[in-house]
């Protein structure tokens, strides 16, 4: 994979990813104490779907154009609608151009006086361009480290209880899923009361199943799986689904995920596409 993100902005996986991610956001939202989220790979926040990086893969087109192109179904999950209607809402600020939203600004976006984002972008043009993108926004900040390393260094958050760690590596290099899963007991181990939101290719299906035994042996709970395939995982060369892994995920949260994942299924699939909500270990 082509990890600049401005290459796969607003594809399936990008979509999922959101969607749950607007979903989560707003569980916090819906109790009075302030959140902090921290996002480990936070890219640049803004894409333009017209450049020349996006128009190259065009995998937006299989991804958020679909669903821009769809008519207006009452059947639609809120936490999908709500993330369509942010997304028309970012693209109306920019004169109906085709500019996508990322995890920063979708998060942003949902904060409320006292909670806070914290991003952490290495690449340093990716983090000049989040910069300036934040430079008037006192709840966001944004650092030049490593998202790993922020771990360590930015959890517990000093300010609130609560909160959502997301996690959206690269896959770049070998071993990343045995850095993803260390990742997340670090960061289950620094901030026991969060969330963590930790994403996934999934090209075959043997290094997603080792991740996760992964986490299962070294006795982490209370984690959910959601998956959605486009095709049968049979060939490690190809992005053929997304899988968003959450722990410590809200009560009941499986239903709003198995909605939202049967409803892509459906728009962003052409077939063979497959979505499932499993829990990897129970509470």
């Amino acid at each position: 994979m082509n990890y600049r993100h401005s290459y796969h902005a607003g594809n399936f996986a990008d979509v999922m990813k959101h969607v749950m991610l607007v979903a989560l956001i707003d569980m916090l939202r819906r109790k009075p104490s302030p959140f902090s989220i921290l996002d480990t790979h936070a890219g640049i926040g803004l894409y333009d779907l017209s450049g020349r990086e996006a128009q190259s893969t065009g995998e937006w087109r299989e991804g958020i154009g679909r669903l821009l192109a769809l008519p207006t179904d009452p059947a639609t999950p809120p936490c999908l609608q709500q993330w369509l209607d942010m997304v028309r809402a970012v693209m109306a600020a920019h004169d109906g151009q085709l500019f996508y939203p990322g995890s920063p600004v979708l998060a942003a976006r949902l904060l409320r006086p006292d909670d806070s984002l914290t991003c952490c972008e290495l690449h340093h043009q990716d983090q000049q361009s989040l910069r300036r993108l934040f430079r008037h926004d006192p709840a966001v900040s944004v650092h030049g480290r490593d998202g790993y390393e922020a771990i360590t260094a930015l959890l517990p958050p000093r300010h609130a209880r609560r909160g959502l760690v997301l996690m959206d590596p690269p896959f770049e290099q070998p071993g990343e899923f045995d850095r993803l899963a260390q990742a997340i007991i670090t960061a289950r181990r620094r901030f026991a009361t969060g969330m963590i939101a930790a994403w996934y290719p999934i090209k075959h299906r043997a290094p997603t199943r080792a991740f996760l035994n992964t986490l299962k042996d070294a006795g982490q709970r209370n984690l959910l799986a959601i998956e959605l395939t486009l095709r049968p995982p049979l060939d490690p060369a190809r992005l053929n689904g997304s899988g968003l892994l959450i722990a410590n995920p809200p009560f009941q949260f499986e239903h709003t995920a198995r909605a939202v994942t049967a409803m892509l299924a459906r728009h962003l699939g052409d077939g063979e596409a497959q979505a499932s909500v499993e829990w990897v270990v129970p509470e």
